[in-house]
């Protein structure tokens, strides 16, 4: 991992954003704890993402389905036999990696060393891997004619690559032996295929319609690395847009856009973020992009957004034996809807505000760890610091912290000098700090500091409400 990340990871962990799950036993690994900071955070992006995409649309509604589903459910979807990653381990260092990983690392390093026709030679040998009924055997022959070394050893000494299906199972039932076999879910979308017409008929929606939730789900990652970027126990922001066969590309490019459009309204630097096209397609896909964001590590993906046509209900339909069709008034005729999903990682997204937000400059002569957030998503939006603990200046500052925490979430500080306050909140990302000072006696006036600018204004008590208001949501960023 890049210097830049680990500082990340540390900063996360030294002020309570994300750390390690059960560290006092060692830790869990790939799973973690979001603190005070980080759950603030995390709330926010979830409520911004469901003010958008319920809220914001008349025709989608919301779900919360169970964790745990019938069985059958991911027979129908294909999760039972095809959910799974190819892995080859180094015989040098019992490490494990994804091959299709090792093999794009490979083509990365390529084209930075100029080698732009072996890239591509490599890269077309890839897509047609993925694609291939042999995937295993035909990715594990790229590596080998390409003589690709394991990143930790060195050592080219591998063995066979082996596809591994990633869901966690369990038991229901008093006894395991006896008890059915079932899975904790791999993703959120099913719970929303299998209660389409549950939604759908209550709410009363037609054609096109959307079912977002926001929700947990399980992965047996083998390679699990890079933070909270791939976990085992992670949380999707998803939503299943129902249209009519024919129409499901011309929404694919709207809802393409639409969600780009989200990310950067989050303050994400839009140089950060690009779309990348699929080179495989899932087996229920006819068009299929993400969304990636420029991490220290790598373009990643952050967002998915997939055409999966009728596939999904189909096969629902036929595993259950329940109609999934639905009616159309007003054209007046019967078909299974197609599809348009859009899936966010809420801790991707998390991650990726935490690299775009994350800056260093000077201030007073000193270097400062600033956390340049959108307002909007700052886990903090205003510290309030009396200046004095003399002549009543802490009650003053204690009654506008209760007049704005109804809008707000805000911390009051009067520990430490006030350069000592700054600093702790520009790690935190709060975007105004809030002093009440001497005068603050005289005219019902504090002073308010911007964090990005460090400049401050002069603001009547009575207006600081919709002075933040006002500045958060004109916030941008200069070095887009």
């Amino acid at each position: 991992m890049s210097d830049l990340f680990d500082t990340i990871v540390s900063l996360s962990k030294q002020r309570g954003f994300i750390f390690q799950s059960s560290e006092i036993y060692g830790g869990q690994a790939a799973t973690y704890d979001y603190g005070p900071l980080g759950v603030e955070l995390k709330r926010n992006v979830k409520a911004l993402w469901w003010q958008e995409m319920v809220y914001g649309h008349g025709d989608i509604v919301g779900l919360d389905a169970a964790i745990m589903m019938h069985p059958k459910t991911w027979e129908a979807s294909g999760h039972t036999e095809a959910f799974n990653d190819p892995l080859i381990d180094d015989k040098a260092s019992n490490h494990r990696y994804r091959a299709d990983e090792l093999i794009e690392d490979h083509i990365r390093d390529l084209r930075q060393d100029g080698e732009m026709e072996q890239a591509e030679a490599v890269y077309e040998r890839l897509v047609a891997a993925l694609n291939s009924d042999d995937m295993a055997g035909d990715l594990y022959d790229i590596i080998q004619d390409e003589e690709i070394r394991a990143p930790r050893s060195g050592a080219f000494d591998w063995t066979p690559v082996r596809q591994f299906n990633l869901m966690f199972e369990t038991h229901v039932g008093p006894v395991a032996e006896t008890g059915d076999r079932i899975f904790l879910r791999p993703e959120t979308a099913q719970g929303i295929f299998v209660n389409f017409h549950n939604v759908r008929e209550p709410a009363r929606q037609h054609v096109p319609f959307g079912i977002a939730q926001i929700g947990k789900a399980f992965r047996n990652e083998i390679v699990a690395r890079q933070f909270v970027f791939r976990m085992r126990e992670f949380e999707q922001m998803e939503m299943q847009y129902f249209v009519k066969p024919g129409e499901q590309l011309d929404f694919f490019a709207e809802w393409r856009e639409k969600r780009m459009a989200w990310h950067k309204r989050l303050g994400v630097r839009p140089s950060k973020l690009r779309f990348h096209e699929h080179e495989q397609l899932s087996h229920y896909a006819d068009a299929a992009e993400d969304i990636q964001y420029e991490y220290p590590i790598g373009w990643k993906e952050v967002e998915g957004i997939h055409s999966r046509t009728d596939y999904d209900l189909k096969r629902h339909q036929e595993y259950s034996g329940k109609n999934m069709t639905y009616y159309d008034p007003f054209d007046q005729e019967k078909y299974i809807p197609y599809v348009v999903e859009t899936s966010v990682g809420l801790d991707r997204t998390v991650l990726m505000l935490l690299c775009d937000a994350y800056d260093e400059d000077e201030a007073d002569g000193d270097e400062r760890t600033v956390l340049r957030f959108h307002p909007e998503v700052a886990p903090i939006r205003a510290a309030i610091f009396p200046l004095s603990k003399k002549k009543g200046l802490p009650d003053i500052a204690h009654e506008i912290e209760d007049d704005l925490r109804p809008h707000f979430n805000v911390m009051y500080d009067e520990r430490g000098s006030m350069g000592k306050r700054y600093r702790r909140m520009d790690e935190a990302g709060t975007p105004f700090c809030i002093t009440v000072d001497f005068e603050t006696l005289d005219d019902q006036q504090v002073t308010v500091r911007d964090r990005d600018s460090m400049e401050q204004d002069r603001i009547a008590i009575d207006q600081l409400t919709a002075y933040i208001n006002d500045h958060s949501t004109g916030w941008s960023r200069d070095d887009v």
